[in-house]
């Protein structure tokens, strides 16, 4: 932790809380939705398409994040279904790696900018309401270091690149907003994992991958927010 942190103190249990878990079906998003059940939350699990496959005790939603109105049909249902919402977290995401700025085609690059940049704005106009209705509502944004201006940005995946560093702007944005009103929002970037975006090389299990969201997830109020954070600690952005 850096000096001017304290050491966030944890919830034990979710018990009694309500998470929302974009992307859920899958890799990353399916292990902190499970996670969360585990410790005993009412997972809402949204995908797009109402096929996907989740665990019959998890809240199915079918949520396109690029599409507002299934968000804002997901955020009534929530509220009329459970009355609350303690935790979001933007998980879904697409991925094309390699190309540069020369060769990405523009389809590509509105393809990811709306879903992991516009999609996350999006879950956050609708549910930050019900966030703020309890203490300490928590966002918990899955960036990545590839959109850290403090790491080098060579590589190519520039649509992938700049939509995540405009994730962790939109976590800025959302702690210096509504931080003094007790909203906890967060990046996070869960390494290079094993996913069928990561791909099998990669050098993470999805559990481990999974392991600091889910950390991020169990904040208690007035813990730290708006930063950047891998392996527990907060890094550069």
């Amino acid at each position: 932790m850096t000096e001017d942190s304290t050491q966030p103190e944890l919830y034990d249990s979710l018990d009694g809380q309500v998470a929302l878990v974009t992307g859920a079906n899958r890799g990353l998003g399916r292990q902190i939705a499970e996670n969360l059940s585990d410790l005993g939350a009412t997972v809402f699990a949204a995908t797009r398409s109402i096929t996907h496959d989740v665990p019959d005790e998890w809240e199915h939603l079918l949520v396109d994040v690029t599409q507002e109105g299934e968000i804002s049909d997901a955020a009534d249902e929530i509220f009329q279904a459970a009355g609350r919402l303690d935790i979001v977290v933007n998980n879904a995401g697409i991925a094309e790696f390699d190309s540069d700025i020369v060769s990405e085609s523009v389809e590509t690059i509105d393809r990811t900018l709306s879903t992991n940049l516009r999609g996350p704005m999006l879950v956050c106009k609708h549910t930050v309401p019900l966030l703020l209705q309890t203490e300490g509502g928590r966002i918990v944004n899955v960036s990545s270091g590839m959109g850290a201006l403090a790491e080098g940005q060579s590589g190519g995946s520039p649509a992938y690149r700049v939509s995540k560093t405009g994730l962790n702007g939109l976590t800025a944005y959302l702690h210096g907003e509504y931080g003094e009103e007790g909203l906890l929002a967060n990046s996070v970037s869960p390494g290079w994992v094993r996913t069928e975006m990561g791909g099998e090389n990669a050098d993470r299990p999805v559990e481990e991958g999974a392991e600091t969201p889910t950390w991020l997830c169990r904040f208690r109020p007035d813990s730290p927010a708006g930063r950047f954070w891998r392996d527990h600690e907060p890094i550069e952005w």
